[in-house]
C-alpha cells in the first residue's frame, strides 16, 4: 500500500509559557518553592528551524500527522500581546493561507481567548483550521501539559485528513483535553492543566482515548473569505460595582479618549436605575457624546435580557447595544472592529460568536 501523502502544517510561535526556558524562567519563593519570574525568560536567539528541531525533539510524534514548518511571529509573554500584534498574526496567517492545509499557533494562555476571538472576526470566511493552544508549564519541564496540548492540536487541526474525516474550519482553542470555539473560549483557570472553558457554547470536541467529535457544533462557513485587519484599541471593559457612582469612578471617559465599552451588568443586564446612583445619568451623557456601549454581563452562563429590568430598558432607548451575548473577551475585540468598520453591527452574528 502507498502511504497517502501527510497534510502541510504550519506551526506559528508567538511566544507564552510554552516556549519558555524552564531554568531561567523560574526562582525560589520564600518557601523554597518554583515560582515564575514576571514576563519569564525567552530564547530569544533560536531561529525557526532550531525552535522546530526542539520541538520535534520532545514531542516527535508530531512528525506522524503532517509535515511541519515553522515561523515566528513574535516571541512575548501574551500580556503583552494586543491589537497591534493580533493584525501582525492575523496578516501572517493571511500571507500563508493559500500555502498550508493547516494552522497550529503556540501562544501564551493569559490573553489567548482575546488573540482567538481576534483572528476569527479578522479572518472572516478563512475555511482552514487554525488551532491554537499553550501550556500551563514549559514544553522541557518534567510534568508540562505542553506536550500533550500540542499532540491534541494537531490532532484536531489534521481532523481533514484522517478518519472520521472532520472538516473543521474556524479558530479553535484546544487546550486540557477539549477543542472550543476560540471567540466563546474563557481562561478560567490560572494553575489547572484544564485552563479553558467555553461556557457559553458546546464544546467542539472532547480528546480522551478517542477523540469525541461534537460535529453538529461545528462552524459552517457561509460566503466567501472577507479578511477586515483594521481595529481601533479605544476599547475598555467596566464593571458595575454596587455603590459606586461612575460619575466619579469613570467620569468624562468620552474626553479621555474612549470610543466603547463592554459594560458588565448583573444578571441579565440589569444595573442601579436611581438617579442618584449615577449610573443612567452617566450612560446618558456618555452616549450623548458618542460613546459606543455594549452591556454584557458579570455572569458566565445565561442568557441577556435587559428590557425585563426598567434600567435595562432604558439603557436600550439610549442606543446601549445587548445581545446577543458575546463572551466579554469577544466584545471587546469585535467592537474594536465595529469602531474601525460602522457598516458591521455589532449585533449581528459573524463568526458564531453569539
Amino acid at each position: 500500500m502507498v502511504p497517502k501523502p501527510l497534510p502541510s502544517v504550519l506551526i506559528i510561535h508567538t511566544g507564552g509559557t510554552l516556549g519558555m526556558d524552564p531554568i531561567a524562567s523560574y526562582e525560589p519563593d520564600v518557601d523554597g518553592k518554583e515560582r515564575l519570574k514576571a514576563g519569564g525568560t525567552f530564547k530569544g536567539t533560536l531561529g525557526p528551524g532550531d525552535m522546530l528541531n526542539n520541538l520535534l525533539n520532545v514531542v516527535p510524534e508530531l512528525n506522524e500527522f503532517a509535515n511541519l514548518h515553522l515561523k515566528v511571529a513574535y516571541n512575548k509573554d501574551s500580556s503583552r500581546v494586543g491589537p497591534k500584534e493580533w493584525v501582525e498574526l492575523a496578516k501572517l496567517l493571511h500571507n500563508n493561507r493559500k500555502h498550508y492545509d493547516a494552522f497550529l499557533v503556540v501562544h501564551g494562555t493569559d490573553t489567548m481567548a482575546y488573540t482567538a476571538s481576534a483572528l476569527s472576526l479578522m479572518l472572516l470566511g478563512f475555511r482552514k483550521p487554525i488551532v491554537m493552544t499553550g501550556s500551563q508549564l514549559p514544553l522541557a519541564k518534567p510534568r508540562s501539559d505542553a506536550r500533550q496540548n500540542l499532540i491534541d492540536a494537531i490532532t484536531c487541526a489534521t481532523s481533514y485528513f484522517n478518519p472520521p474525516h472532520v472538516q473543521l474550519q474556524e479558530v479553535a482553542v484546544c487546550f486540557g483535553g477539549q477543542l472550543m470555539r476560540g471567540n466563546r473560549a474563557q481562561k478560567v483557570n490560572a494553575s489547572n492543566y484544564q485552563a479553558f472553558d467555553s461556557p457559553t457554547y458546546h464544546k467542539l470536541a472532547l480528546l480522551g482515548v478517542e477523540v469525541d467529535w461534537q460535529a453538529r457544533y461545528l462552524l459552517q462557513v457561509e460566503g466567501g473569505y472577507r479578511p477586515r485587519f483594521g481595529l481601533d484599541p479605544a476599547v475598555i471593559r467596566l464593571p458595575i460595582v454596587p455603590g459606586s457612582d461612575p460619575r466619579t469612578a469613570y467620569g468624562d471617559l468620552v474626553q479621555r479618549g474612549v470610543k466603547g465599552v463592554v459594560l458588565e451588568a448583573f444578571g441579565v443586564g440589569n444595573m442601579p436605575d436611581l438617579p442618584q446612583q449615577g449610573w443612567l445619568p452617566w450612560l446618558k451623557s456618555q452616549r450623548k457624546k458618542g460613546l459606543q456601549v455594549y452591556l454584557s454581563s458579570q455572569c458566565t452562563e445565561g442568557t441577556l435580557n435587559p428590557e425585563l429590568y426598567r434600567s435595562g430598558q432604558v439603557a436600550l432607548s439610549m442606543g446601549v447595544e445587548a445581545g446577543p451575548r458575546m463572551t466579554p473577551e469577544c466584545a471587546v475585540v469585535k467592537m474594536m472592529q465595529c469602531l474601525r468598520y460602522p457598516a458591521i453591527p455589532l449585533g449581528v452574528p459573524l463568526a458564531g460568536e453569539m
